[in-house]
């Protein structure tokens, strides 16, 4: 089985701790601290080779902490690749709040990158294995990036090499602009996008089902958090209702999400399986603690209740 592949075009160390409480103007004594390589693309590899599916992730490095992220990402044991940066790679902070169990996610600005540095970013993809199923573009793109850099790199991809497009906003409005395969907005991206409220189920689908018509998506997947997702293509909606779960945090979720879904499609799953799967994911991943991901035991358990 060939590799699908990811790219991070704004990774960050991902540093988790909690404290009793968060209080201003007094020093807080906080547990000890765990570090994650992070960034949407490299989640969703890591993802993706917690759950068996060979991937390949490209990420952008710079500085003492793209050092970090190498260290952190050959522990995961996930096949990598990085594109050199002159500036460093921006760090993330979740802190718990164990009186409340609230979170508190702080996501500090990642480096400006080069017009050459960009163009680096643009040959690698079209460098790609000609027989590579998917490739996973998501996350936030670094500041000062052009809004449309993803559609530029999903044209620059070979041809056959199905794009997924998870990121939101601007860089989503643009990235539709060169049809991707799938995109997984959540409720309110997805309104932003079609410039309109979203009022239950029946308009998630109209709503996806204009995207798909008039920009050429093929699969609108809609997040909705607890409730599960909803998938649209041209002729068919559905819901997927989320397994019942203790949340400890929402870290990765999302990611979790699309990596079960595209680590089921490149196995030759039918899609609404492959939902399924990319729910079970989603919800495995709330189950643990700080940012840590899913567990492959956890989403077969969790599938297998669907």
């Amino acid at each position: 089985m060939a590799s699908s592949v990811t790219l991070t075009m704004n990774p960050a160390v991902d540093m988790s701790t909690s404290v009793d409480h968060v209080v201003p103007d007094r020093k807080l004594r906080c547990d000890s601290r765990n570090f994650d390589p992070g960034g949407g693309g490299i989640n969703v590899a890591r993802v993706m080779h917690e759950l068996g599916v060979p991937v390949l992730a490209l990420w952008t490095r710079g500085g003492l902490p793209g050092a970090r992220l190498e260290s952190l990402l050959d522990e995961t044991g996930v096949d990598h690749r990085h594109i050199p940066i002159e500036r460093d790679n921006r760090d993330a902070l979740m802190v718990v709040e164990r009186s409340s169990g609230q979170q508190y996610r702080f996501n500090l600005p990642g480096p400006r990158l080069s017009e050459a540095e960009l163009d680096a970013c643009l040959e690698h993809i079209a460098e790609l294995d000609p027989a590579t199923p998917y490739l996973v573009l998501s996350g936030s793109l670094p500041k000062g990036t052009p809004d449309d850099f993803y559609a530029r790199l999903a044209r620059a991809a070979p041809d056959g090499c199905k794009v997924v497009l998870d990121t939101s906003d601007a860089p989503l409005a643009r990235g539709i602009e060169a049809p991707p395969f799938l995109i997984k907005p959540n409720v309110g991206e997805l309104a932003r996008l079609a410039g309109t409220d979203i009022e239950g189920e029946h308009h998630i689908r109209d709503v996806a089902r204009k995207l798909i018509d008039e920009a050429g998506v093929g699969v609108v997947i809609t997040s909705l958090g607890p409730a599960g997702a909803s998938a649209t293509t041209r002729d068919e909606h559905w819901h997927v209702s989320a397994p019942t779960v203790h949340l400890r945090s929402a870290v990765g979720a999302g990611d979790s999400m699309v990596a079960g879904i595209v680590a089921a499609l490149a196995q030759g799953w039918e899609l609404e399986a492959a939902i399924r799967y990319g729910v079970a994911a989603g919800t495995a991943a709330v189950t643990t603690d700080g940012t840590q991901l899913c567990r492959r035991p956890d989403v077969e358990r969790l599938y297998a209740s669907m």
